[in-house]
């Protein structure tokens, strides 16, 4: 099996489910659901950091990188969470350096939430469109004059560079990456809607199936839902 390497970058205040969210989708994914115990994922993922020090996640969540910057291997598909901790994040000269050479070096470049501040600030999303959590939709529009800031799409395909919205939208914008790279393919998780995703106002009804309505407590959430991801 030709697997396609994921690095998911993690960082001090990083959203729980901006990161958590797509390495579900693609650590669980399988071209053959009859073999799911015995084929692994069509995808490997690792979680990148900047140091092997533990990281402290929103809400208090201790999680191990298993690379770091330097030792993290070449990369298909890079995954750029958000979180409050962007805000900081977005001057570590280090680490934005690292995300410009990462993003313009693998196939798919993708964000989460204001994950897309530090691609915006890494040079990435010039000259594309965009979109980011919608609370922060003016501060990207006034940081990257040459972006095309999207407000109304929940999840944002340009070329090989894909971003999407706040938290549960980091679900759908994994499950369109496994649809790029296996479509045809039978795959455990399907997407439900096209390429670019309105947002939506409104948590769906409960009598859904599969279907969870998530009500943020905190953090970067937005009032949506999550999409279906069924586990079997």
């Amino acid at each position: 099996m030709d697997r396609k390497r994921v690095g998911i970058l993690i960082f001090p205040n990083v959203e729980v489910l901006d990161f958590c969210g797509p390495f579900e989708v693609f650590s669980v994914t399988r071209l053959n659901e009859e073999a799911r115990r015995e084929e692994p994922s069509p995808f490997e993922v690792l979680l990148v950091a900047e140091s092997k020090d533990t990281v402290v996640a929103t809400g208090g969540l201790k999680v191990i990188p298993d690379v770091t910057l330097e030792t993290c291997p070449p990369l298909d598909i890079l995954v750029v969470p958000g979180g409050w901790g962007t805000r900081t994040e977005i001057n570590n000269q280090r680490l934005v350096k690292w995300i410009g050479e990462r993003g313009r070096a693998v196939e798919t470049l993708t964000s989460v939430c204001t994950g897309s501040m530090l691609l915006g600030q890494a040079g990435l999303l010039d000259g594309r469109r965009a979109t980011t959590h919608w609370r922060a939709l003016p501060w990207m529009r006034d940081s990257f004059p040459a972006v095309t800031v999207e407000e109304k799409l929940h999840v944002v395909e340009d070329g090989h560079v894909v971003t999407s919205a706040g938290i549960s939208a980091g679900i759908d914008m994994a499950l369109r990456i496994v649809i790029r790279y296996f479509r045809g393919r039978r795959t455990r998780h399907r997407a439900q809607h096209g390429v670019s995703v309105p947002r939506r106002q409104h948590p769906p009804s409960l009598s859904r199936p599969l279907t969870l309505p998530l009500s943020p407590s905190g953090g970067e959430g937005q009032d949506e839902s999550l999409s279906p991801l069924g586990r079997g």
